[in-house]
């Protein structure tokens, strides 16, 4: 359950003083107040002052409630005027809450308004957003509350072919079409695994993202061995049906590992005596070149951490976190997520969803 949205009140910042003198920690005190640990934290920093220890006469950082509440009050006062925000507290609130309950940057959470069809007195923009939370503007977002911090991607580096690499199992990304390459056409897959530590067990991820609309595809493998993979790949054929799946995965873009290297399994349909799709094989050390599924990747990480073992993750997490994703709306597609454009490729192509 998540910890409910509140303003500290005299009282509370009363508590937290007696609590303090106590010797609770931060996070039982956050527990009792029912606030997000960082919210006492900073409340913490609010009330800092130096007082006297009467033994030791030496200066020891302590806690005022009264030092923290006029803080608070002229942070109020300071936050009003001059700011494009102004008073628009209900704007201000949408923006802190979505971004920390549903786990999202700035530009998705004024993403999510337009999807839902919000309307503030208002209007700011993304980097405005981002200044107001460097600027302290929010009572409780800080920069530690959005997804990257604020960090710009690093860019890749080039690695030196190693010529003992393993060569393609099948045909080259080399000769993928253009209209692949260039997101025109719909059905167009990459395809990755995820997993923990050697102390996490065999159990992975097997990850399928769609090229155009970023349409994620999260599924629970036992190991990554070759056969899994066409044992998870015949599965969702069956729940697609050949002819559908055929439409829906035209090409399946993956690296060179060897839980990839049965391609003509991969290809062929589980049902019938035919082609269900073609594959494509990266460079090896060229990730980016599945780079959709990269960045999806990286999603997975913010719910499921590097070391996660995968044995212990339900299929009701994985379930959430897949739906997160898939609604999570996306700057590239007009702030619209996934889902809402992958169900208009669908309907394109006369696919009841």
């Amino acid at each position: 359950m998540r910890t409910p949205f509140k303003h500290l009140t005299m009282t509370d910042r009363l508590r937290i003083e007696k609590y303090l003198r106590d010797g609770m920690k931060p996070r039982e005190i956050a527990a009792i107040l029912r606030v997000h640990i960082s919210t006492v934290y900073r409340e913490m920093q609010r009330g800092k002052y130096q007082r006297m220890d009467k033994d030791t006469l030496e200066l020891k950082e302590a806690y005022s409630p009264d030092i923290a509440d006029q803080r608070y009050r002229e942070n109020l006062r300071n936050k009003g005027p001059g700011l494009k925000i102004g008073n628009d507290y209900e704007l201000a609130n949408y923006i802190e809450q979505t971004i920390i309950e549903r786990d999202c940057s700035p530009a998705a959470a004024m993403g999510y308004a337009q999807n839902e069809g919000r309307q503030f007195k208002t209007k700011i923009s993304v980097n405005t957003i981002y200044s107001y939370i460097h600027k302290g503007v929010f009572l409780r977002l800080t920069m530690a509350d959005c997804p990257r911090r604020g960090k710009q991607k690093g860019k890749y580096q080039k690695v030196q072919r190693d010529k003992s690499a393993r060569a393609p199992a099948g045909e080259s990304i080399d000769n993928r079409p253009e209209e692949v390459r260039e997101r025109k056409e719909f059905g167009h897959w990459e395809m990755d695994t995820i997993y923990s530590s050697k102390k996490g067990g065999a159990a992975a991820l097997l990850t399928i993202t769609e090229r155009k609309t970023r349409k994620e595809i999260i599924i629970s493998i036992p190991d990554r061995r070759a056969e899994t993979i066409i044992q998870a790949l015949d599965a969702l054929e069956q729940r697609h049906g050949a002819d559908r799946f055929r439409l829906i995965f035209r090409s399946i873009t993956v690296d060179n590992g060897g839980e990839f290297s049965a391609t003509d399994m991969i290809e062929a349909s589980c049902m019938e005596d035919a082609a269900r799709t073609k594959v494509y094989y990266c460079h090896a050390y060229h990730s980016w070149e599945r780079g959709s599924n990269e960045v999806q990747n990286g999603m997975i990480r913010r719910k499921h951490p590097k070391g996660t073992d995968f044995r212990e993750v339900t299929p009701e997490e994985i379930a959430a976190t897949e739906e997160w994703m898939n609604n999570y709306p996306r700057r590239i597609l007009g702030y619209r997520s996934s889902e809402m454009a992958y169900r208009d490729c669908l309907a394109e192509l006369g696919i009841a969803v």
